[in-house]
């Protein structure tokens, strides 16, 4: 088994494991301080929209020898608006100029064909009027909110309240994380990008829910027990979908990753940036709030719970108690071996969550148990 498959194994039957929800206040820190940022980035450069968003034009020439540079001087001259350039493979310009009234493009157009020395006729003129995009701006953020109301009633559903809401705030920060890198960095903002945004949602709230299952499944029944607080099952739960939640957001990012610094970097294929910028920075934000802000969240919520804060106080008390004696009372897996029967009570194989610790080895009594004499067929 290769190191990285160990590990997952070893975090899976919480051999070892990292205090993720003993630390929150450390992650919930570093959120607020990348969220601050964003929406200062927001604040003070706002959001470059694209001419579906906010009306213009868009043309297309044939094969020039005008440089990007002396071409976006020409487009701004002849419109008296910024314009944005693009190489095409085939030699071609595509410039790009918002804010720009329907009635004026065909004088841009032919100030265009003069400047570049190309033909008036072989230049494609695309024309966006604003009130469309302002349509298309509407839809787009009516689309989100829906997306948003509809995970919340499922998740609140399928598991409860608690987990809704701090998915819904996972969510609200990989997006405000996404927008505000959009607004620092200068990109355009295309219905691209709103595809983009709904694609690391889903991603985002996969890893999420994975973590979220896993929780609801061990803490059934947890106040009829005195070994482990709800905030060490949660710790559990993360630690046991880490491997799992790294992996499939590696594997995610690399294809962006090209598509974002070979496509749009290397390549100069500019649109590519609109959808790969989204897709990259949303995936990696959505796999820490995941695992650093949702479940924490819920703990932070769950120990709030007059019985939840009950049993923590019998169980801190009952370690303070062995404490005292001298012995070593830590805190358990919940998982058991399929051999294994019930445990009775405190009798549970112990381990520590979060920090790493040595498993402690079953009883004789319970390896005496579980699995039939004799050889086997």
């Amino acid at each position: 088994m290769s190191k990285l498959g160990t590990l997952g194994a070893r975090l899976h039957r919480g051999e070892i494991g990292y205090d993720f929800v003993g630390k929150r206040k450390i992650w919930y820190g570093v959120s607020i301080l990348i969220t601050i940022t964003a929406i200062l980035g927001l604040a003070v450069r706002g959001l470059n929209m694209g001419i579906e968003f906010q009306g213009g034009a868009v043309f297309t020439t044939e094969r020039t020898s005008v440089s990007v540079s002396q071409a976006e001087t020409y487009a701004e001259e002849a419109s008296g608006h910024d314009a944005i350039v693009q190489k095409l493979g085939n030699g071609g310009l595509r410039i790009q100029v918002a804010g720009v009234d329907t009635s004026k493009s065909d004088q841009i157009k032919k100030d265009l064909a003069k400047d570049l020395k190309v033909d008036a006729e072989k230049i494609n003129a695309d024309l966006v009027g604003p009130s469309w995009g302002e349509q298309i701006a509407n839809k787009a953020w009516q689309g989100l909110a829906i997306f948003m109301v509809l995970v919340v009633i499922y998740l609140a559903i399928a598991f409860e309240w608690r987990m809704a809401a701090a998915a819904l705030v996972a969510l609200i920060h990989d997006i405000t994380i996404t927008v505000g890198v959009y607004a620092l960095v200068g990109f355009e903002v295309t219905p691209g990008t709103v595809i983009g945004l709904l694609t690391i949602l889903g991603y985002s709230l996969y890893d999420t829910v994975v973590v979220f299952d896993s929780l609801k499944e061990q803490t059934k029944d947890i106040t009829k027990q005195t070994r482990y607080t709800y905030s060490e099952i949660a710790d559990r739960s993360i630690n046991g979908t880490l491997v799992r939640s790294i992996n499939t957001t590696v594997v995610a990012l690399l294809p962006v990753a090209g598509l974002l610094f070979i496509g749009g970097g290397v390549l100069g294929a500019g649109m590519l940036n609109d959808i790969s910028l989204s897709l990259f920075v949303g995936l990696a934000a959505g796999a820490y709030s995941s695992i650093f802000i949702a479940t924490p969240l819920v703990a932070d919520l769950k120990e709030r719970e007059p019985q939840i804060k009950a049993l923590r106080k019998r169980i801190l008390a009952k370690r303070a108690a062995a404490a005292a004696k001298g012995e070593s009372l830590e805190a358990p897996v919940v998982e058991r071996s399929y051999d294994d029967e019930e445990p009775e009570d405190d009798e549970a194989t112990p381990a520590v969550v979060g920090p790493r610790a040595q498993r402690a080895q079953p009883s004789s009594r319970s390896r005496g148990r579980g699995r039939p004499s004799g050889k086997r067929r």
